[in-house]
């Protein structure tokens, strides 16, 4: 304890991670802000009871933990920064097939500021379509206590005014995350989400303590709470867990000093591309909920949305397992390019036993990759659905969704990335960091 105790001290001595660290609080409080400021023209006591009675345990419940409550709020951040992911998807699937964006991702930092800038314009697009659907679905429902947004209101100037605040609203989301990025610590995206969704632990710890007190037995819920620690320990296990490919360098006598012969390890991640999958999955799930908002009389959408893409429906969850899996492979694929590796370690003079270098090599690294990312992203699209599984069985869906599915993943993922990066701040400045090895270990294959 003491030893954590002093890694914390260590860290507020640093004075440039000090102010990184001061400066991501800042900014992440600012979103908290946000997300609790109501959109003008709002009744927002109708809108909260209509909300609590609707979302729980739909996908627009989920939607709203992962926007720290804003959707629920009709706040400014209600369409939270999952735009600027939507685009993000967008953008990396045109690198795979089009020409023209191969060619930008090629082109070094040029390439990556105007991929930057049409991922931009492509959030405030989908921004534009997004609120659209949020103005109808608004304006059209009425509640027992009377409808969302009086009729006094309703009109064209609260529709154009409301989706220029939800867009402006994204946008600045967007500009805060590049900044934290950018001047913080961690990914700002991510830590966004991540916020958002921590902002919930309190209320759904509370949900579940209220069926104690309504008589739930006691044994039952330490049996989950047991069972939400495996799945807490798989998911941190999987996280961090590697496959060590062993690298032998040739020796080279370079004027008077012997380089090379030794044997180094490439690490081969499980889960190489991280919470992404989960977030770029999670994100394509929410477009089919949105567009069907502007269709609120069609009883052929209504059987669509409620059979087909439900939250808590067997569809959904086979629909979005397989958009894990293909998101791990296809983020992979972007993440690590086996090629690339292989002629690194030809130019150095560098082989793995056994294997010839070059195509050989990369053929080799490819087909392990491939094995090793199968049981990763199958076990990501589990953890995924839980939530679904447990709600079934009678957890409460805010708890179900803290201890398994999307909001761990991306909790542990972000957590864990963040640790690294202060981590990576201690030990340059010779300071011990979280872990007796002095930095975070993934586990060997």
């Amino acid at each position: 304890m003491s030893r954590l105790t002093d890694t914390f001290t260590n860290i507020f001595k640093i004075q440039e991670l000090r102010e990184r660290l001061l400066f991501t609080a800042a900014l992440l409080i600012v979103v908290r802000i946000g997300s609790h400021i109501t959109l003008p023209g709002i009744d927002a006591s109708v809108l909260a009871d209509y909300m609590r009675r609707s979302s729980e345990g739909t996908l627009f419940g989920l939607y709203d933990l992962f926007v720290g409550g804003a959707f629920s709020n009709a706040a400014v951040f209600a369409l939270g920064i999952m735009p600027y992911i939507s685009s993000s998807i967008v953008i990396q699937l045109l690198g795979a097939v089009v020409p023209y964006f191969q060619k930008l991702q090629k082109e070094g930092e040029e390439g990556r500021k105007k991929i930057t800038q049409y991922t931009r314009y492509g959030t405030v697009l989908i921004c534009l379509l997004q609120s659209s659907g949020v103005v109808v679905k608004l304006q059209s429902t009425v509640t027992p206590l009377g409808p969302i947004v009086p009729g006094a209101v309703q009109g064209f100037g609260f529709a154009f005014s409301t989706i220029i605040i939800l867009t402006a609203g994204t946008v600045f989301m967007m500009w805060l995350g590049e900044q934290i990025t950018e001047r913080g610590i961690g990914n700002g995206i991510s830590l966004i989400i991540f916020i958002g969704i921590i902002a919930g632990f309190p209320a759904a710890m509370l949900d579940e303590y209220q069926l104690i007190i309504a008589g739930r037995n006691i044994i039952v819920e330490l049996v989950i709470l047991v069972l939400m620690g495996f799945i807490v320990a798989g998911v941190v296990l999987v996280t961090q867990g590697t496959r060590r490919i062993p690298v032998q360098y040739a020796k080279r006598v370079i004027g008077r000093k012997v380089y090379g012969g030794v044997t180094q390890y490439i690490p081969l991640r499980v889960n190489t591309a991280g919470v992404m999958p989960i977030i770029f999955a999670q994100a394509i799930m929410f477009v089919p909920q949105i567009f069907f908002q502007f269709f609120p009389e069609s009883e052929f959408v209504a059987t669509l949305s409620s059979d087909w893409f439900s939250y808590d429906s067997w569809t959904y969850s086979f629909i979005y397992g397989l958009m894990i899996v293909f998101f791990t492979y296809f983020y992979t694929a972007i993440a690590f390019n086996p090629k690339d590796v292989a002629d690194n370690m030809k130019k150095q003079g560098g082989f793995v036993p056994g294997i010839r270098p070059g195509t050989h090599t990369a053929e080799f690294v490819d087909n392990i990759l491939t094995k090793i990312t199968l049981p990763g992203s199958i076990f990501l699209a589990i953890v995924a659905i839980l939530p679904t599984l447990m709600i079934k069985l009678g957890v409460t869906p805010g708890f179900a969704s803290f201890f398994g599915g999307t909001s761990l993943l991306i909790i542990v993922g972000v957590a864990l990335d963040t640790l690294q990066q202060v981590e990576s701040h201690l030990l340059m400045r010779h300071y011990d960091g979280f872990m007796k090895s002095g930095k975070l270990r993934g586990r060997r294959g």
